[in-house]
Order: structure tokens, then sequence, then C-alpha cells
């Protein structure tokens, strides 16, 4: 400063700290994803274990109600949507990894748009009308039913929130469609060949250009507070993407919108959904079952018990431990949850082979399958079963340790 205090000079030391504040972000970021693991982690095995309560008490009532068509159609029904929320349990389990296409299977996603348009008929207000469209093709897709029937759902359910005011028609349509040159294609990420194009379209209050841009970003809503996360198009386009699909939106503010969702199609004849299960196969052999949860051991006690097997059954580690001490040869086949107090199923396991090491083990789990099965190597376990546990999926797995397959 001069004498009048003027600032006549200044020196300026500036750094730029882009990158830090990104590298920030990203660490804050996956600090969130690895504490909604974990969060979802204990969530999902809490979740399973009543899953596995909800479902066990179903495949008895299945097996008393055998000769009662309507009420088997019922129970059939149940365990349809158990299984649903399995499958959704594993995407829980599964939110910090990329999607596993191992899962998928060569489906005829027919039969899930019915179902959800099922639901939709006898969920919405009268002044909303659902037309359905849906063609005879022959074409299958390689999807995960779960996901598939997510898309369907949260399209529907967008576009009946639309109408919500107003009322209007909710359309949707199925059919297969080919685009070979010189067909112009709907999208550039489309590429020549067979597709099916799932079509969801209502006469609601539209989108302006502006919003169009957004409605695939994650969190973007246009709902109240309270009415929506923002993250129902965000999932569909990421299960889309993820199946190697496409999807499109037109609309006009006014005039409704259009969503049009296509599928790779392969032209395989597959079986039909509705095939006959195989019948549950059975044996006379001695079990121990072992699991914290009361209701599950007695729920697999008597599920068990009518295949024919002696089931003893144990709702602590310790007690197993020491009935199995006092009794070694006397069971034939141990089935032992995994996460447990005092001591978890795999620490059993190893004590029990260690008192008798030709002891066949099955373990149950209701944590990610790839983790469970990291933490079992060179234990011995003959088999893995992921919870909540199936009659049949259980009854094959037994007999295929026991009869050594």
């Amino acid at each position: 400063r001069d004498k009048s205090n003027t600032v006549t000079n200044y020196i300026s030391v500036q750094r730029d700290v882009t990158r830090e504040i990104a590298l920030e972000a990203q660490l804050r970021q996956a600090q969130k994803l690895e504490a909604i693991g974990t969060l979802s982690g204990g969530i999902a095995h809490d979740f399973n274990n009543v899953l596995s309560i909800i479902m066990g008490y179903l495949e008895l009532a299945g097996l008393a109600a055998a000769e009662n068509a309507k009420c088997s159609q019922h129970i059939k029904e149940a365990l349809s949507a158990c299984r649903r929320a399995k499958d959704l349990t594993r995407q829980i389990l599964s939110i910090s990894r990329d999607d596993d296409k191992t899962d998928r299977l060569h489906m005829d996603i027919r039969p899930t748009v019915k179902e959800v348009i099922k639901f939709f008929k006898a969920s919405l207000p009268s002044t909303i009308e659902i037309h359905q469209k849906i063609s005879g093709g022959e074409g299958t897709v390689l999807a995960h039913p779960t996901q598939i029937h997510q898309v369907v759902t949260n399209l529907c359910a967008n576009a009946a929130h639309a109408m919500e005011e107003t009322g209007g028609i909710l359309e949707v349509s199925l059919t297969d469609v080919d685009f070979e040159p010189p067909a112009v294609l709907p999208h550039p990420d489309i590429q020549p060949g067979p597709y099916v194009r799932l079509t969801v379209a209502d006469t609601g209050h539209g989108m302006d250009s502006a919003t169009l841009q957004r409605i695939f970003d994650p969190y973007f809503t246009t709902k109240e507070a309270g009415k929506g996360t923002g993250l129902g198009l965000a999932v569909v386009h990421g299960i889309v993407k993820n199946h190697d699909g496409v999807i499109t939106v037109s609309s006009e503010v006014g005039k409704g919108s259009l969503f049009h969702v296509f599928f790779p199609r392969i032209d395989k004849e597959t079986a039909s959904t509705e095939e006959a299960r195989p019948s549950i196969p059975k044996g006379t052999e001695r079990i121990l079952f072992v699991d914290d949860e009361v209701h599950l051991v007695n729920i697999w006690q008597e599920a068990l018990e009518a295949l024919g097997y002696m089931v003893t059954v144990k709702t602590s580690c310790l007690e197993a431990l020491e009935l199995f001490r006092i009794h070694p040869d006397y069971f034939d086949l141990v089935i032992t949850d995994y996460t447990m107090p005092h001591m978890n199923g795999i620490d059993l396991a190893r004590q029990l082979m260690r008192i008798r090491p030709n002891i066949p083990v099955i373990l149950c789990s209701g944590l990610k399958e790839g983790t469970v099965s990291e933490r079992t190597r060179g234990v011995g376990l003959r088999s893995l079963l992921t919870k909540p546990l199936e009659l049949l999926e259980t009854a094959e797995a037994i007999r295929s340790v026991l009869d050594n397959k």
C-alpha cells in the first residue's frame, strides 16, 4: 500500500482443486454405496427369514390342498408372488455390483405383461380404462423374469399417475417386430434384427421437451413430495439397457405419452410355462435341521416328515453340536442355516466334520451366493441353498446329496 493506503501491488496464489473435489465426491459416493450394501444385506437377511416362513406354510398348505383345485391355484399364485419377492431380495443384495446375466432365462414375456395388466385392472379407479393388445408371437427373450415385471409395472404406474386427476385410457401392447434393411430404425441404438416390442401409452397430461430430456435421470421426478423418488424410470432404463434393449418415448403436453421398449427376440420354441412341476422326491433318511428361527424349523420338520424323512430340529448350533457328539452315527444328513448366534453354519459344519468327516452337510443362506461360496471353500459342504427355501428345490438337493450325485 502507498501512503494513502491504496493497494498498488498484490500477490495472488491460485490452485485448481477441481480434481480434489471430484475425488471427494467419488469417495462420498463409494461410502454411501458401501453403507447401503451393508444395510441392504441385513434387511435382506431378516426379510428372507420372514419370506421363508410364508413360503413354508404355503408349501404345506399346497400339500394339504392337493385335491382342491381352486385352493391349489390360489396357493400357486401366492407362491409365484413370493418367488418374485425372493428375486427382488437377490437384486437388493446385488445393489453394489453389475447385473448378473447368468440369472436370465429364455422366456415368453406375454404372461408377465398379462399378469401386470390384471393387477392394474383391479387396482385402478373406474375413470381409467385399460386396453390390451397382446399378439400371439412365438419369439422369446433372454431376460430376468422379475426385472421384466419391474419394467412393465413401473411404466404402467407412471401412465396411471399421469391420468390420476383427469382419467383416460392406458393402453398396453406387445408384439414381435423385425427391422431389416432398408427399414427405418426407430432409434440409433437399435440394430437390424428381430425384437419384441412392449408399448405403454396413456392419454394423460403429457410432458414438455425439457421434461422428456430428463425423465431417465436418477432422482428426477415431476411428482409431489412423498409420491415418488424419481428412481422408477431410471431403474427401467437400466434394466432395458442391461438386457441389450432400447427404450424410446414421445410425448406432448395435454396429449399423453407413448413408451416403446424393444427387447432382442430369440426365435426359439420353449416349453410351456404352465407345464406340470416335477414330482417332489422323497426318502426315509434321518436329518438334523438347524436354524435359529423357531417357525422355520417347525415348518421344515413337518414338510420333510411329510416326504418320509425322520427329522430332528434344533434352534441352537451349540445344542445341535452337543446332540451330534452324543449320537455321531445316527444322522444321515445335516441341514444348517448360515447366520446364527454363537456359531455360524460354516463353523458348525467344521465341528461336525471333525467328529465325523463323512457327514453330508447342506448350508442355507439368505446372503449373496458368491459371498457365501467364497467363505465355504475347503469346508467340504455338499450343497448350498439360497433362502427362502422351496420344497421342490430342497427335496431335490437332499436326494442329490444323499445319493452322491
